[in-house]
Order: structure tokens, then C-alpha cells, then sequence
């Protein structure tokens, strides 16, 4: 896609640079964590959130020490489209993923051909690893023809099927990553393996059953070295021990940490459990919160924590329901899957939840950390989204993107260093069912009658009638105002379809 259509399709004048390249900045070469957390929530972090009864001190303390964005979104509002466009800066929907998330087992996403995060950065001398679960399908080692249904989120693979003493292709380490170890899928589906570097680290010999919510895992082969309650844990424990092993370098590096939490299965570690007061779910989002404090602790330990740019965000929002005050919920029935408003809003003021098109699906927590260069206690209003991550960065390393390269990112470096950043162009959102909406300044136009994800109505992609709501004045979307401004609504329309069918 060509942004240069793009920017002929603004409703308004607005004078744009691509990806504001070499603008006044100089190059640098910081290291670089990403922290990717699974389903939390706008309103799961205290400091977004005032009313949240669940303690987080370090993410709030992450928010005091950077920036915090207030208008920032998932490109989708579910998992693996939104961690493709985090990887690529590109829409997952110009690939063959248009609608719902892969599986376990399902192929590589990402074509080797592709830029990433991680090998724009390593062709700058950075070295390069995501420690995690990853979510972008990757080619198992089958022994027969790849069954029709491995993309099922329910397929259970017989073991004979996989020879897992052979390698994966088409993982994290042919798209950038020195080293990888990671989960095929999400925590709650199979197979439940750890692989490093492409090779399963245990061959699963045995069946692990169904569990229902909180505790909520598919049924799946699994390996004796695998644990769900313990997996955070583990990945957290490799993800310091690599920055601690960078950190004796004079390269710098660059690490995605993909969480596996809140993410079902609700299953906190032991000396989580019960300490939120809001069930298995709020025990999670501590036990996050605790994650991210290890991490900040060791870049403080080993003395790299001014030149580390640290970047926490979430994947899309979160899948808690919200039940009117009063009504029985989580914190006192763990079955539950949802809160009562008077006990937590996991998704803050925002319509819908995870998987919806509506705020609550994809307006997440966004905060930078970059001791050397940002300014503490800052926040922005400044309309970004997750795949803007890679034209920032290759701003801040001082690579200029081809046409072919991050088509859909935009970089926000310049709102980092407390500039006015030029308006970023409109912003296409994706539901779980291939819905679309289109963000441009206050207006928000969705190409749907319905959520396009959980809340009812449902609807249907490109059903009429389209729904248009003016964010500024009515952020829960509860106006859908598209008969008052119709020609707002037209001219919508014509540019989500110019940006839907550019794909040059």
C-alpha cells in the first residue's frame, strides 16, 4: 500500500511526513523491550483506571517514569492480527488472515520476505530475541499432509502426527530472532510445547483434558516439562536472564516478551492466588504487574535502564464481560466470566470487550519508558496505534522504510520527545469477524450494523445500517449519529475502501 494514498483521503489539511522520518532527531541506538501483554485491559492498571481496586505499583510506577498514551489502539481486537501488525506495521487483513486468530498448529503468518521489528533492528547490529508466546504460526514437522482442520482452536493433534524430535521452519528466527523460545499459541490451546530456536525443548507424551473457566485450557498433547501455572514464570525468568547476559554486551539488543496473561487460562501462580480480592483474573493482572517490575528491576541491576526504551501495551482489549452494579460476578463467583461495574471495569468506560470493533476491543494501555530521551509524568493524547511501533523505531535507528516496508506504520518519535507530532492518518480497526472501522481525528466510522465480535448485535461485515460516532464527545459510543452527518459518513466510506483495496 502506497501511503501516499493515504494521505490524499484526509478529511482535513494536514501537513504529514512519512513516518516523519530524519525530522530533527538524531540517530540513536537504544536497547528495545517490547512487552506484549495478552488481553489486559484499558482499565486494569490503576494509573488509567483510579477506581481499580487491583494493585499494580509497577506498571503504575512505569507510567511515572515515561509516557502514558490515552487514545492508543490494536490494530485488530483480537490476538494474532494485532501481534502481526505489531511485528510487521502492516494490517494483518492484507494477508490470508481475515477474520479470527490462528492456531496452535497453524503455518507461518509472517513470509520470511517480510520486515519486522526484529530484523529492521538486527540489520542494525542489534541482537535479537522474543522469549513468549507467539501466536504467528510457524510450519510444525508433520508427518503426513497438514490436516484441513489444524487451524481449529479446538484440534487436538494425535502425537504420531508431529515428529517432534524435528525442526520448526518458518519461526521467529527467519524473520529476525537470534534466539526464540516460545509457545506455539495462546496458553489455553495445544500443543502444550516449548520450543527454543525451533526445536521442541520435550517431546509431549501425553493428553492434557479440558479444564472449563477459570482455569480454562483446551485439551491438548503436552510435554512433562510443560506447566501452565508456571509458564509465566519461566518465560519470565528467560527474559531476565537474556537482558542480564545483553547487558555485558556493547551491542545493544532488542527483546519481545509476549505475555501469556491475563489471558485465559485465569491461572495465577500460587503466591498470587487470592491476593487481588478480585478473583483469579485480578490475581493475574498482579501477577503481570509483578512481571514487568522484574524486568524494570533488572535493567536497573545492571546499570542499562537509562538507554532502554521500554514499551508496554496490550494485544487488544480485555475478555471480561461487565454486568450491571450489583449483579454476581468474578471477585465472588470465579466461574463468572465478567465484573460487576462496582467492582472493576477491566475495559474502563469503553463499549465491548476483546474481539468487538467497539473502544473496548481495541483502545488499550500504551506506555514508553526511555530514561535518556522522555520526560517523566507525561502523557499523550495523540491518536497511535500498535503497528506504528516499527516506523518509530526505524526512525529512532535512522532506517528509512520503503513503500514496501511497514505500509500501515507511522512513527510517533517525535510525540516522544515532547514535539507536536504530525496527526497520524486515519486508522483502520479489525474485529474478530472481519469487521472494519476507520478512525480519522474525532470521528469513528464502522462498516457494520453490529460489535462484529461478542456483544450483541453481533451483525455482519459491510451490513448496513453503518454505525458513525463523534469519539471526543461521545467516547462509549453510545450515538450512533451517521444519519445526522451523512456526508462525514460518505466520505468515510470512500477511504476505507481506497486504504482497504490499496494493497500495492
Amino acid at each position: 500500500m502506497m501511503k501516499k494514498t493515504i494521505y490524499l483521503l484526509l478529511l482535513s489539511t494536514i501537513s504529514l511526513t512519512s513516518c516523519n522520518q530524519n525530522k530533527d532527531v538524531q540517530v540513536e541506538t537504544p536497547n528495545v523491550i517490547v512487552i506484549l501483554a495478552d488481553d489486559m485491559g484499558y482499565g486494569d492498571i490503576q494509573y488509567y483506571n483510579k477506581e481499580s481496586k487491583i494493585s499494580t505499583p509497577n506498571l503504575n510506577q512505569l507510567c511515572e517514569e515515561g509516557m502514558m498514551f490515552t487514545d492508543a489502539h490494536t490494530n485488530s481486537a483480537v490476538c494474532t492480527p494485532t501481534r502481526y501488525g505489531l511485528l510487521t506495521g502492516r494490517y494483518a487483513w492484507r494477508t490470508r488472515l481475515k477474520r479470527g486468530v490462528l492456531s496452535g498448529y497453524s503455518d507461518h503468518l509472517i513470509e520470511s520476505s517480510t520486515m519486522t521489528i526484529a530484523s529492521l533492528l538486527k540489520s542494525k547490529g542489534y541482537n535479537t530475541a522474543v522469549i513468549g508466546k507467539w501466536h504467528l504460526g510457524q510450519d510444525l514437522p508433520w508427518t503426513q499432509q497438514v490436516p484441513a482442520k489444524a487451524n481449529s482452536l479446538n484440534y487436538i493433534s494425535n502425537i504420531e502426527e508431529l515428529d517432534y524430535t524435528k525442526s520448526v521452519q518458518n519461526g521467529p528466527n527467519t524473520i529476525g530472532f537470534d534466539y526464540s523460545y516460545i509457545i506455539g499459541g495462546s496458553l489455553d490451546m495445544g500443543p502444550y510445547v516449548y520450543f527454543e530456536n525451533g526445536m521442541a525443548t520435550m517431546v509431549p507424551d501425553s493428553l492434557c483434558p479440558k479444564v472449563n473457566f477459570p482455569a480454562y485450557i483446551r485439551s491438548g498433547e503436552t510435554a512433562t516439562d510443560f506447566n501452565h501455572q508456571t509458564a509465566m514464570d519461566n518465560f519470565t525468568e528467560r527474559a531476565i536472564t537474556y537482558i542480564s547476559k545483553q547487558a555485558q554486551s556493547e551491542n545493544p539488543f532488542f527483546l519481545y516478551f509476549p505475555l501469556t496473561g491475563p489471558h485465559k487460562p485465569a491461572l495465577p501462580a500460587e503466591r498470587f492466588i487470592g491476593k487481588s480480592g478480585l478473583g483469579p483474573y485480578g490475581d493475574m493482572v498482579m501477577q503481570v504487574d509483578w512481571t514487568v517490575g522484574k524486568v524494570i528491576q533488572t535493567l536497573k541491576e545492571t546499570g542499562i535502564e537509562e538507554n532502554t526504551l521500554v514499551i508496554y501495551t496490550s494485544d487488544n482489549g480485555s475478555y471480561m464481560y461487565e454486568y450491571e452494579a450489583g449483579e454476581p460476578s468474578h471477585e465472588s463467583k470465579p466461574w463468572i466470566q465478567g465484573f460487576a461495574q462496582d467492582q472493576h471495569r477491566a475495559n474502563y468506560v469503553w463499549r465491548g470487550t476483546k474481539a468487538d470493533i467497539y473502544e473496548g476491543g481495541h483502545r488499550v494501555p500504551f506506555i514508553v519508558k526511555w530514561p535518556s530521551k522522555i520526560e517523566p509524568l507525561t502523557t499523550s493524547n495523540q491518536l497511535i496505534a500498535t503497528n506504528d511501533v516499527l516506523a518509530t523505531l526505524a526512525q529512532i535507528v535512522g532506517v528509512k522504510l520503503e513503500n514496501d516496508e511497514g505500509e500501515d506504520s507511522y512513527s510517533f518519535y517525535r510525540e516522544l520527545l515532547g514535539y507536536n507530532n504530525d496527526a497520524r492518518p486515519p486508522l483502520i480497526h479489525h474485529s474478530v469477524n472481519g469487521t472494519f472501522s476507520l478512525r480519522e481525528g474525532e470521528w469513528k466510522l464502522i462498516a457494520s450494523d453490529g460489535s462484529g465480535g461478542r456483544q450483541n448485535p453481533k451483525g455482519k461485515p459491510f451490513q448496513k445500517p453503518y454505525q458513525l460516532y463523534a469519539i471526543d464527545q461521545d467516547p462509549t459510543e453510545q450515538m450512533n449519529v451517521i444519519d445526522k452527518y451523512p456526508h462525514i459518513a460518505e466520505q468515510m466510506i470512500r477511504q476505507l475502501e481506497e486504504i482497504k483495496n490499496d494493497d500495492n
